[in-house]
């Protein structure tokens, strides 16, 4: 009997040598190399974006530095304009801006207003016109329609301005005399941020202008879509454009991300703190292990029931060692972070639910140390004008056997104190020149953060604080009253319900009938259908009414 003769193994694959490369362990140098494809293959999934080279960056510390800039980049502009932001007003800023983009339009260049619907309620009709007559296509983001009647829920917060596909800006501000502020008349400015760039991230942003455009009804033609790989480098600065789209959370993503990998310091300013659970947590995971994590946010909200519901999340980050800090001035509007020194964001998203998860954002991940530099010499100048808010012990009542509870104070930081008390009281002074919102719209904001409290205590997540028992006892006698209503008289109560339910049911009725797929499901909203209908320039003018209110 013959034995069979084996022939040689197969010589082993790239793959199987470079898995045992790894089962053998790597090198030191190879480790750090490793981990950093990691992070930033981690990076590009969280944003669903790769960092664009080659450009520069430079930080409009304020306002009034954005809009001498938009307008300077607007009035050179040779062949387009594209603006989109939430609200544009009819005021001496607003019109301003309308001037000068109806005199570009006027000598040839396509000029193109993409504004928000509701954020623009309260401009009037007539503040429109004479963009149409003048040749500029103005186009308002989701107005009201049967087939979507819970599409204001979800609303272009963008904040972008793109130039020739060369130059672009993008910030957290809006176009009103509240940023713009009125010198003449003693009124003080907003304080915002923004940022402008030059090389090939400006066709990134440019992109993504024309995205929701076509979710606004009708694509950009070729010549307006600009292929980032085309644009000249002009500098050295890595940029990360996160277009947030309802659902994609890539903002929060990516925020959660370097919240949990950040190893030396994280500082953000945020106008509307509103934290998700996952975040809140993330902040404080960071500051238990000895990160320097702080937050600033206005004293003085223009949303009081914003700030209301924001501060009632102050007490778990400041147990876990989040340092907080409210700003004195008129209102701080910028959304911005910056971490370890060497990595930035700027833009329109705010650290809430709406902005993470249900509304078009455009925010930009700088990654430059110069530029990060600048962030945090910013957010310290900030600081000279705000007042650290902590917890402090109270004294424990004799003989009630009642544990000591704590209640959050407003206090002088300790770093903050002599040195910088004139830019606290000028903060203050210019606040009061400033619009604080009505008695009303303060009491509300009270209500909301004493009923985000008791919805926290009731799911056990948090204890009712001394500072929020009396208003959380407000929320409880309303709700018992509610209760007492309905059981007493139910048709108060059903009505209402009976006429939502018929809304929605008319709504699936007409969406089944229709079949329309949603907008935001299509194909690069337009970039790849443009280029089968380079002629589909048009789409239908904006009709909004409007003066909304920012969030």
């Amino acid at each position: 009997m013959r034995e069979a003769i084996s022939s040689p193994p197969p010589p082993p694959s790239a793959d199987a040598l470079a898995h045992a490369q790894y089962a053998r362990g790597l090198s030191p140098v190879g480790s750090m190399r490793a981990m950093l494809r990691m992070a930033e293959r981690a990076m590009v999934r969280a944003s669903d974006s790769a960092q664009v080279r080659g450009n520069t960056a430079h930080l409009l510390a304020s306002s009034r530095e954005a809009f001498a800039a938009w307008l300077d980049a607007i009035g050179r502009a040779e062949r387009y304009v594209h603006l989109e932001n939430y609200i544009m007003r009819d005021d001496r800023i607003g019109r301003r801006f309308r001037e000068v983009l109806c005199e570009r339009a006027r000598e040839g260049v396509k000029v193109r207003v993409l504004y928000d619907w509701i954020g623009c309620w309260a401009t009037p009709r007539r503040f429109w016109k004479p963009f149409r007559d003048a040749g500029v296509e103005v186009r308002a983001f989701a107005p009201p329609s049967v087939t979507d009647p819970l599409n204001f829920i979800r609303r272009d917060h963008r904040k972008v301005l793109a130039v020739d596909g060369e130059w672009g800006s993008v910030s957290g501000m809006c176009i009103g005399d509240e940023w713009a502020g009125d010198p003449d008349l003693g009124i003080p400015a907003w304080r915002d941020t923004g940022v402008e760039f030059r090389g090939p991230v400006a066709a990134v942003i440019d992109r993504a202008f024309a995205k929701t455009w076509g979710t606004a009804g009708g694509w950009l033609p070729l010549d307006e879509i600009p292929d980032p790989a085309r644009v000249q480098p002009v500098g050295n600065v890595a940029v990360r454009v996160v277009e947030g789209e309802p659902g994609r959370s890539r903002i929060y993503r990516i925020s959660q991300f370097v919240s949990v990998g950040v190893e030396r310091r994280l500082w953000i300013t945020d106008p509307y703190f509103v934290l998700p659970p996952a975040m809140a947590e993330a902040l404080a995971s960071a500051a238990r292990d000895g990160v320097d994590v702080r937050v600033l946010v206005p004293a003085y909200n223009n949303w009081p029931i914003v700030g209301g519901m924001s501060r009632a999340g102050y007490r778990p980050l400041l147990d876990a060692g989040v340092r907080l800090f409210e700003w004195e001035g008129p209102m701080i509007h910028a959304k911005t972070a910056v971490a370890d020194g060497f990595w930035s964001r700027v833009g329109s998203s705010n650290l809430n639910l709406a902005s993470l998860l249900g509304n078009w954002e455009l925010d930009v991940a700088v990654t430059d140390l110069n530029f990060a530099r600048e962030m945090e010499a910013l957010f310290e100048r900030d600081l000279e004008s705000s007042v650290e808010v902590t917890l402090v012990n109270s004294s424990r009542v004799a003989g009630s056997g009642i544990k000591e509870r704590r209640a959050v104070e407003r206090v002088l930081a300790p770093d903050l104190e002599d040195g910088h008390s004139a830019s606290r009281t000028a903060a203050r002074e210019a606040r009061a020149r400033s619009f604080r919102g009505s008695q009303v719209s303060r009491f509300m904001g009270r209500l909301a953060r004493a009923a985000t409290v008791l919805a926290r205590a009731l799911v056990g997540q948090r204890t009712v604080g001394r500072e929020d028992t009396g208003w959380v006892t407000v929320w409880a006698v309303i709700l018992l009253t509610v209760g007492i209503v309905g059981f007493l008289f139910p048709r108060v109560t059903a009505w209402p319900m009976a006429l939502l339910s018929s809304a929605l049911g008319l709504a699936a009725i007409v969406r089944i009938s229709t079949d329309r797929r949603p907008s935001d499901q299509d194909d690069e909203a337009g970039l790849t259908r443009s280029r089968h209908r380079p002629e589909r320039v048009g789409g239908t003018e904006g009709q909004g009414t409007a003066r909304g209110t920012e969030e």
